[in-house]
């Protein structure tokens, strides 16, 4: 009985998840558009950090501390910057992709549109949904956090980060969309580099915000579908249009 109640479980599981993918398929049709379905993690280090960063310093690629960091003595060398955790691990730029692969175990996929199913979005904050996203030859981090930016009102930032330097994403724009009942809302905007800390982002507010009324008119059944698209741009332009 324990079993068959188990592998009952696992089958259950499987109908689920392709269940979600045909929702997110069915709300995105475009053809050819990779769906990826986002489970939910609580951070293990959450805490409000704002990364004072001088421009000149993140222009060099150097990674000025956030407060769990301590200093970054060797200027070739920089944290981890996956938003989940209070990593001790420091390397060069190149390698932070295999880091959050082989440590973090955070997925990847490649394309250059591709439907992020974030489930779970009833959860209490803070909450992250993270991914990779391998396009144009570069690595970006997809983060979208709940978070109480005041007590009692918890919303959703989404932000695209560029694994590279704020030079390098500077040539890029991502545009982020929601799409049901008729309703559609795009952000639109040059992606920041994960050297610049993605807790001071949020922080900013630079990045797609939704209060969790607005939320709940895109969301289908507790999941949130977000279509994702890179270019290639020099254009510096963000905007939110409904």
């Amino acid at each position: 009985m324990l079993f068959f109640t188990q592998c009952f479980g696992a089958v259950l599981d499987l109908i689920h998840l392709r269940f979600q993918h045909y929702k997110a398929k069915r709300v995105f049709s475009a053809a050819g558009q990779l769906v990826c379905v986002v489970n939910p993690t609580h951070s293990l280090k959450y805490a409000p950090t704002l990364c004072a960063a001088a421009q000149t310093s993140t222009e060099q690629g150097i990674l000025p501390p956030c407060h769990h960091h301590e200093a970054v003595h060797d200027p070739q060398l920089v944290p981890c910057v996956c938003p989940l955790f209070s990593c001790p691990w420091e390397g060069h730029l190149e390698v932070v992709v295999s880091h959050l692969r082989q440590t973090h175990h955070i997925n990847i996929l490649q394309g250059a549109e591709i439907v992020f199913l974030a489930t779970d979005m009833h959860l209490p904050a803070p909450t992250d949904w993270i991914i990779m996203h391998s396009c144009l030859g570069h690595q970006f981090l997809l983060v979208l956090r709940k978070q109480e930016k005041y007590e009692g009102h918890p919303q959703f930032f989404a932000t695209m980060m560029l694994i590279g330097t704020p030079t390098q994403a500077d040539n890029f724009t991502y545009r982020l969309e929601l799409n049901r009942n008729q309703r559609r809302l795009k952000w639109e905007a040059t992606p920041r580099s994960v050297l610049e800390c993605v807790d001071s982002v949020i922080s900013d507010g630079d990045c797609l915000v939704l209060n969790t009324s607005l939320a709940q008119l895109f969301s289908d059944n507790g999941s949130l579908a977000i279509g994702i698209a890179i270019t290639t741009s020099k254009v510096h332009n963000s905007e939110a249009e409904m």
